[in-house]
């Protein structure tokens, strides 16, 4: 197809990239270990890890889950937060051969259950913190987890030194629920008993799988999306690529420095990240628990940060911290936002604060994390998610799966070596997301310029019909979001009588005495009738998934269940 958009790629930034030049996930992580050997990859609560570090830890381990008979190919769950035993477990499990299943360490029994028999995991690395969610999960039976590594906060703290950090470890034990999970190994264990086993490298290929990366459930069961190891290599050597304008821009070069605040178990933070820091020899700060803003703007304070990552409920709670604003921004060259639509107002806000305006892009987990970006030499928020990136072909489709003119909205269909093989032992839900030429349906609405330039709309499925008219929530919480008096909000579709759907409208406010009648009065000046909000409701906080992304899913289901 005409890739029109390459006349408007940043000068340096190749059309293809070739995947084929490392036979594996594994051997590109092998050369930066090498490559990189004295320098530090990941640090967390002080404690840094450098490569050649990572690359005897992780092989350690990898020996010991060979030793327990795990074929090639077993599954091998990872259910931890942004701590040093992540990388260790997630490269081990991938040394040894094996596929990494990523999971949300904050799921319900319920949602953890499901993922370990869907995937058919075998093991599975827990931090204490969170086993009695699996102990649960693991007595309702029908799983095939045979092996049960625990691990605890403080295992890999001061670990450089040789330190014990027993503040650090007291502390955090309170926070752990008493569980019993009869014949788990902890993770120091496994490492000791790991020094003495046989590590045996395994036969990889580009067209083995590396990772079941789950989706979040918000558009139904929670499904597998099969990256295979070719997959994800290319989309860290198109990432890479991308990102080179940016670097430039501040004469960034060596080694530089990655906010991690995202969870490492999304797709985006994985890839963007965990595995692209390793890729270019970056030291990734590990933030557990973003949540914990004054402990994050802290933890942020002790270095000079480069690279932010990050979505748009997180940029604006950080942008409105004096303390934040305190903090030394000579050296941020790119702030990446993703995950969700990154509202004006935030984009404005982070900008003012930093200096460095936020690259939007876009990507799922089926494509394993970005597709799009907007170029990251970018002087300015643009508004859309920017340019396909290297190897990339967007197309824009109608509900028949024709291809729209330019300008016309519809479904984003992409297609590349960043797409994922299909879902997790699902071709039939696989068959409903693919065309027959190879695009993968995103579910997305999407709209692309003459230049090549994509903006979304709205998710497919959350977009409102009041009266015949398209309504999109996106654009409703864009505006409403650049009211003073509003922290964030969220829209949502409502049954109506009269007109089918009606908008209903859900505010965290900024100032106290915001009140309906003069958001009413606001959304009379800003919209045209049928997009202006019925219902008003405000609230204390909003339902969000693990990244932070407001989840309007939960908010209709609290309609239905009140309505009912």
């Amino acid at each position: 197809m005409d890739r029109f958009w390459l006349k408007n790629y940043p000068p340096g930034v190749p059309a293809e990239i070739d995947p084929s030049v490392y036979p594996s996930l594994v051997s590109l992580i092998e050369e930066s270990f090498a490559k990189y050997r004295d320098a530090q990859a990941y640090v967390c609560m002080g404690t840094a890890l450098t490569f050649g570090e990572i690359d005897e830890l992780s092989k350690v381990l990898a020996a010991w889950l060979q030793g327990r008979g795990l074929r090639k190919g077993a599954r091998v769950a990872i259910m931890m937060p942004n701590v040093l035993q992540y990388p260790v477990a997630v490269f081990a499990v991938l040394r040894a051969g094996f596929i990494a299943v990523n999971v949300n360490p904050l799921y319900t029994p319920r949602e953890l259950h499901h993922q370990l028999k869907d995937s058919g995991a075998e093991a599975v690395i827990v931090l204490e913190n969170f086993a009695t969610t699996l102990q649960t999960a693991l007595a309702a039976g029908d799983t095939a987890i045979k092996h049960v590594i625990v691990g605890a906060m403080g295992d890999l703290l001061g670990f450089a030194k040789g330190l014990v950090v027993n503040f650090v470890v007291r502390s955090v034990r309170k926070l752990v629920p008493a569980y019993a999970l009869p014949g788990h190994v902890k993770f120091k264990q496994a490492m000791r008993t790991g020094k003495a086993a046989l590590f045996v490298q395994p036969e990889l290929g580009p067209d083995d799988v590396a990772v079941l990366q789950y989706t979040g459930g918000t558009t139904g069961i929670a499904k597998g999306a099969t990256l295979l190891h070719r997959t994800i290599v290319a989309n860290l050597l198109a990432s890479e690529a991308w990102m080179q304008p940016g670097l430039k821009r501040k004469n960034l070069s060596g080694h530089f420095t990655i906010v991690c605040a995202l969870p490492l178990y999304h797709v985006f933070a994985f890839i963007a990240c965990g595995l692209l820091g390793m890729r270019t020899g970056a030291l990734n700060i590990l933030i557990p628990d973003p949540r914990d803003l004054g402990s994050t703007v802290k933890t942020l304070a002790k270095y000079r940060i480069n690279i932010f990552p990050g979505v748009n409920t997180l940029f604006n709670a950080l942008a409105n911290r004096a303390d934040f604003a305190r903090l030394d921004f000579s050296g941020l060259a790119i702030t990446n936002g993703g995950g969700m639509a990154v509202q004006e107002a935030v984009a404005k806000k982070w900008l003012a604060v930093t200096g460095c305006p936020i690259v939007e892009g876009y990507g799922l987990s089926e494509t394993s994390a970005g597709v799009t970006c907007n170029p990251t030499d970018s002087e300015a928020y643009t508004g859309t998610i920017g340019l396909p990136m290297p190897s990339v072909d967007i197309q824009i489709l109608d509900d028949q799966g024709r291809v729209l003119p330019l300008g016309e909205a519809g479904e984003i269909a992409i297609r590349g070596p960043q797409v994922m093989q299909g879902y997790w032992q699902r071709p039939d839900e696989t068959a409903k997301v693919m065309t027959a030429d190879g695009f993968f349906k995103s579910g997305d609405i999407g709209v692309m310029d003459e230049r090549g330039y994509v903006k979304i709309v709205d998710r497919k499925k959350d977009m409102i019909v009041v009266s015949g008219f398209k309504v999109f929530p996106n654009e409703i919480e864009a505006v409403v979001s650049g009211h003073p008096g509003v922290a964030e909000c969220a829209v949502i579709g409502v049954p109506d009588d009269r007109s089918g759907e009606a908008v209903m409208l859900f505010v965290v406010k900024r100032d106290p005495a915001l009140t309906r009648e003069m958001l009413a009065a606001f959304c009379a000046r800003e919209f045209t009738g049928y997009k202006r909000p019925k219902y008003i409701e405000f609230r204390t906080e909003l339902p969000k998934n693990n990244i932070g992304k407001i989840l309007r899913r939960e908010l209709r289901e609290e309609v239905v269940k009140k309505a009912a």
